[in-house]
């Protein structure tokens, strides 16, 4: 495999993903494109050194030339022709209906996700207001299920612990 064949599939790649990026649909188109013809690249390029033609009875097995790579690229190259006219026709109704080929940013799928936002702050704000109310309902005393009665200086009758006991003597 040679390494520039490596390296210009790396690039068609690159700048594919780069031009996808774009906000212009002839930029989106030109990505496409470009990354149409690196996966083909890749393919041959997976198919190994080229061989006899897979022709049964003319050629021995071994000096035989997989067709599996070459069928793959034939599927890619007839699937990036049909995704760049689908997007030459998305590109020529944009020109159309806007004067331009730039993609703009859906209005109700903003709206949307500023709602979502709103809920979550909403339900967060709810949550801190029940823990709020579940401090001052219990109060700051309140022992937990884990704390052991007399901890605080309590007794497990929540009597304090320099209180007489039943006999009248000072218990310190």
């Amino acid at each position: 495999m040679s390494i520039v064949l490596l390296g210009t599939i790396g690039g068609l790649t690159t700048v594919g993903l780069y031009l996808i990026t774009a906000r212009s649909l002839s930029r989106i188109i030109l990505g496409f494109s470009l990354l149409g013809h690196a996966s083909v690249l890749a393919l041959l390029t997976a198919g190994g050194p080229p061989g006899e033609a897979p022709i049964a009875g003319k050629t021995p097995v071994e000096e035989l030339t997989n067709p599996v790579p070459q069928a793959l690229a034939l599927t890619a190259i007839v699937i990036s022709f049909g995704l760049t006219l689908f997007l030459l026709a998305l590109a020529g109704r944009q020109q159309n209906l806007t004067g331009d080929d730039l993609v703009e940013d859906d209005l109700e799928d903003r709206r949307i996700s500023e709602q979502a936002a709103l809920e979550a702050a909403r339900e967060a704000e709810s949550a801190a207001d029940t823990e709020t109310e579940t401090y001052r309902a219990t109060g700051p005393d309140h022992h937990s299920d884990d704390e052991e009665p007399g901890q605080d200086g309590t007794d497990a009758a929540g009597a304090d612990a320099d209180e007489s006991d039943s006999a009248g003597e000072v218990v310190s």
